[in-house]
């Protein structure tokens, strides 16, 4: 690389304002933050064939949000290899490959996505009862592992930076360096909105059920189009308001239009490589031994009784300390207990309020929801970060896990309500409900860098805070994972008992196939949930509010786990603490 990107060469002279570094730092974030916003991509990438919804060769919500997945375990990965290479070479270089990685990341997987959608599904390699996906897992290669690369780089490239800018006010620091990532959704999730609506084209609609001929074969529904029988998706009364763009009611044919996903991804990486190239390169590093005029650090390292170190851990022999493995436990549960939540925020909120509530709850509300779970994961970052300079850290971390579980018991109460007595005052609940847990959220991840300068020093902060964002690539498979196998398991549940209220006659005229062949009509997507309301008796309460409660009891222990490991936490014992000559080398 040539020497200019090397932090010898970016080293701020003399009387330069540190106020020009924070907002290089949160331009990055703000735009590898825009992962949170992943969940409002789901419905579209799982109707790339259908287009209006779910076709049989169209990936499952289960296989999108596994994208999510890799792209969070990679940024842990690369973050715990990036970090210790950025005490090294600064943070313009590591910035710059962020920027490379995260915009490449998402060109990679436009180009998936474009041939997920050119081949309909004629891609996919089956051996017996394995099948195996290539533009899927090129998907996961792309956003996923590459651009997971970018994120975990550009995660830590201003942490360390802000740290040693302020070192007067380490959570404010840090909080405004990870704010961006919190606020990055913010941005993105009303701008991937657009873009998707923008760039999206309605498929084909052959007219009413009752004006088309149907038939099913293996579970999928098929109508004859110019000569040829095609497979095609059938939107009802209980479907108009998981469509991308809301349209009449009818069957359409599966391979035509277009869901927008696909431009969208690649508008996104151009625009997102340009910010964050830009940002690298306005990085600036303090000269050594440079401190805020009058400041000076605490002379007896207890930081006024808030368990702040005045020696320093080296990188590596912090790994043999317990206080890493108990933060790592904070870490790790804190982050799952909201990864989850935010993997499938647009879905979750149309699942639980949208029968309930259908004036109120459409697709434009969901995606609302989902910036405003970036606006109070923001807002917490900096607010939990900024408070724990003066309540300490350990107690600020008692408050989240304290609070989070009280509120995590409370979603299923409010879904339970809803789902018997709709009420708009449930849903204001939930909402606010979700929005302390997400402030919470944000606070956990801005005061952790904090948290560490404090247990282990500032002289190797940005490596080990880099190690410890494993603990987010293990809750980026936890949260994730828990939420959408416990849905699916519901999933099941509720489908089989709604069939089970449903005369088989009335079944089989209305799917075209006999109620014992229902999971291989569910698995076709065929049959939904929405789609067996439309034929259960009066009255009948819909399960969809439900799906989601076994993973909020879930959460809720976690956090018990992690309030059990905070309390454990205290200094690290004088033998790890580097000497004077180990200071000095």
């Amino acid at each position: 690389m040539p020497s200019f990107m090397y932090k010898e060469h970016i080293v701020a002279k003399p009387g330069f304002n540190r106020w020009k570094v924070p907002p290089a730092s949160i331009a990055i974030h703000l735009c590898i933050g825009s992962v949170y916003a992943w969940s409002v991509f789901n419905p579209a990438l799982v109707k790339v064939h259908g287009v209006a919804t779910s076709a049989s060769n169209d990936w499952t919500l289960g296989q999108v949000v596994w994208v999510f997945t890799v792209a969070i375990v990679f940024l842990g990965l690369s973050a715990a290899v990036g970090g210790k290479w950025l005490e090294r070479v600064g943070p313009r270089m590591v910035g710059t490959v962020a920027a490379f990685c995260w915009g490449g990341g998402f060109l990679i997987g436009s180009l998936a996505l474009y041939l997920h959608q050119a081949l309909a599904g004629q891609h996919t390699w089956s051996i017996g009862s394995f099948s195996f996906d290539p533009l899927l897992w090129m998907l996961y290669l792309g956003y996923g592992v590459i651009g997971g690369c970018g994120l975990g780089l550009g995660y830590v490239s201003p942490v360390s930076t802000l740290i040693r800018w302020f070192p007067d006010r380490r959570g404010m620091a840090t909080g405004m360096a990870i704010m961006g990532f919190g606020g990055g959704a913010l941005i993105g999730a009303p701008l991937m909105s657009s873009l998707i609506n923008h760039f999206y084209v309605a498929p084909q609609c052959l007219g009413s059920v009752a004006e088309v001929q149907l038939k099913t074969e293996a579970g999928v529904r098929m109508a004859e189009v110019a000569g040829q029988w095609r497979e095609v998706v059938i939107i009802g009364a209980n479907d108009v308001k998981n469509m991308i763009v809301e349209g009449p009611q009818g069957v359409y044919v599966a391979g035509t239009g277009n869901s927008g996903v696909v431009c969208t991804f690649a508008v996104l990486g151009v625009v997102y490589f340009l910010v964050m190239i830009v940002a690298a390169f306005a990085y600036r590093v303090p000269s050594p031994g440079w401190k805020p005029e009058g400041w000076n650090p605490p002379a007896n390292g207890n930081g006024g009784g808030k368990m702040i170190t005045a020696n320093h851990v080296h990188i590596d022999r912090a790994l043999k300390t317990p206080q890493f493995y108990l933060l790592w436990i904070v870490l790790c549960f804190n982050v799952t207990a909201g990864i989850g939540v935010l993997s499938v925020a647009k879905t979750m909120m149309s699942e639980i309020f949208g029968t309930a509530l259908p004036a109120v709850v459409n697709a434009s509300f969901a995606t609302i929801y989902v910036t405003a779970i970036s606006v109070f994961n923001m807002l917490g970052r900096f607010f939990w970060s900024s408070a724990s300079d003066y309540i300490g850290r350990k107690m600020a971390y008692h408050i989240f896990f304290f609070g989070g579980i009280l509120l995590y018991l409370s979603i299923p109460y409010c879904a339970q309500q809803v789902s018997a007595h709709p009420a708009v005052v449930w849903l204001v609940i939930f909402y606010a409900v979700t929005m302390l847990i997400f402030t919470m959220y944000g606070g956990g991840f801005a005061a952790i860098p904090a948290y560490l300068a404090d247990i282990f020093g500032t002289r190797y902060v940005g490596g080990i805070h880099g190690r410890l964002l494993t603990a987010w690539s293990t809750a980026g498979v936890l949260g994730p994972v828990a939420i959408t196998s416990l849905r699916s398991r519901s999933i099941s549940v509720a489908v089989h008992d709604l069939a089970s209220r449903i005369d088989p006659a009335a079944f089989a005229a209305k799917f075209g196939a006999p109620i014992d062949q229902l999971d291989t009509l569910v698995a076709r997507k065929t049959v939904t949930i929405a789609k067996l309301m439309e034929l259960v008796p009066a009255g009948t309460p819909d399960p969809s509010s439900n799906l989601y409660n076994s993973t909020m009891y879930l959460m809720a222990g976690l956090l018990a786990l992690a309030l059990v490991a905070n309390i454990l936490i205290g200094p690290v014992h004088s033998d790890h603490h580097m000497t004077e000559d180990e200071l000095a080398g």
